[in-house]
């Protein structure tokens, strides 16, 4: 039986954010800040998943023109570099291929324009195209984002060739009547200020209103639509209890470690059936 093939898409500047492939500081202890990436690669050599799947490439949006993306990789690169910090082990490989030979960057320059700009419809329209022909290039069945820092749009619409076949790795629960419910780039410092009984109703100004302690977070799997962390779950782990004091890194190390992991495995276990079908 043919495996079905995964093309994997994320930012590096939210990698490095998390400190990814380094030891961390972890409450008086050093830790190992392991990403989804090199969690699946190992995934795919040492469980079914490797049964079911092949990757097939990993694509990266970082702009090394833009002046912040250089800034947010400084101590990282666009690639690996002797004498830099990586986002995964040099080494490291999945199913016979090392990973950083499967690297494919197509970077979403447009966002060096304003939000305003009279281009920036149109240069995000071309990064998706071409977002779109690699993916194709690459014969990609299912594509999985983590960390992606970028909402798609044509790419997943009704009746596009990727409708229903993107999936987004999130560090929250997304399903909206959940009372753990975290969307967007902030779910990670949402459920921290809602372990202390707060909720940031205005990301720009801060405004946070008090709200009943919630101190349990966790991760879902989920289709990608056209909102923000919108698209049906396929599968949700909420495992993560927030501990008093716990930094955005010790949380987001837990929260990998219980909640995200199992999600994107079991979700992608899920994925299969449905692809087989």
């Amino acid at each position: 039986m043919s495996k079905t093939k995964i093309v994997y898409i994320l930012s590096l500047r939210n990698a490095a954010a998390d400190q990814a492939g380094q030891t961390i500081d972890y409450k008086g202890e050093r830790r190992y800040m392991k990403s989804p990436l090199e969690y699946l690669a190992e995934a795919l050599d040492r469980t079914p998943l490797g049964d079911a799947y092949s990757l097939e490439g990993v694509i990266y949006d970082d702009d090394s023109t833009s002046p912040r993306d250089r800034a947010s990789l400084q101590d990282y690169g666009f690639a690996c570099e002797p004498g830099k910090k990586w986002i995964f082990p040099e080494g490291l490989r999945t199913q016979g291929r090392r990973l950083n030979d499967m690297l494919h960057p197509i970077a979403s320059t447009y966002r060096q324009l304003p939000l305003d700009a009279p281009g920036r419809a149109k240069g995000k329209s071309d990064f998706e195209r071409r977002l779109h022909d690699k993916l194709v290039e690459l014969e990609a069945d299912i594509v999985v984002l983590d960390g992606l820092l970028v909402i798609l749009d044509e790419l997943v619409r009704p009746g596009a060739p990727f409708h229903r076949r993107i999936a987004n790795i999130h560090p929250g629960i997304t399903r909206i009547e959940s009372p753990y419910e975290r969307r967007g780039a902030h779910a990670t410092l949402d459920a921290l200020y809602g372990a202390q009984g707060k909720r940031v109703v205005d990301w720009q100004t801060m405004e946070k209103i008090d709200i009943a302690p919630v101190t349990m977070t966790g991760a879902s799997f989920h289709y990608v639509d056209n909102g923000i962390d919108s698209g049906e779950v396929i599968f949700d782990v909420l495992a993560t209890k927030i501990e008093p004091g716990e930094s955005i890194l010790e949380l987001r190390w837990n929260n990998f470690n219980n909640s995200l992991f199992p999600a994107l495995h079991q979700g992608l276990a899920l994925l299969a059936e449905t692809v087989e079908a």
